[in-house]
């Protein structure tokens, strides 16, 4: 079975805010409740919640609910995409790099 395509512009816009990349970094370490990722943000349980909701929707974070408790971790599947759409630029300009270095090469020697 094919994994869904990962929107790029929704990683980027996810990642784009100060409150989500600080809910990241705190999954980073570990599985955390929505109650304890709200605490040190100082922003409501409701708050991070709509934070969650595009962090999820990323494929960068996984909530499951557990009796009472909603429990959030890292997902992986949005920084696998993330890296490859970074590797394919970075092959692309590094390409058109060599290729000018070159050419200046060519200039220099004429």
């Amino acid at each position: 079975m094919s994994r869904p395509k990962i929107n790029i512009d929704g990683l980027f816009h996810a990642l784009g805010d100060p409150t989500r990349r600080a809910i990241l970094d705190k999954l980073c370490h570990g599985p955390l409740s929505v109650s304890r990722l709200a605490q040190p943000l100082g922003v409501t349980v409701t708050a991070v919640m709509q934070h969650l909701q595009i962090l999820e929707e990323s494929s960068l974070v996984r909530t499951e609910k557990i009796g009472r408790t909603r429990t959030c971790r890292i997902e992986t599947a949005g920084f696998t995409a993330l890296q490859q759409w970074i590797d394919d630029h970075r092959t692309l300009w590094q390409q058109r790099l060599d290729s000018l270095g070159e050419f200046l090469n060519i200039d220099d020697e004429e």
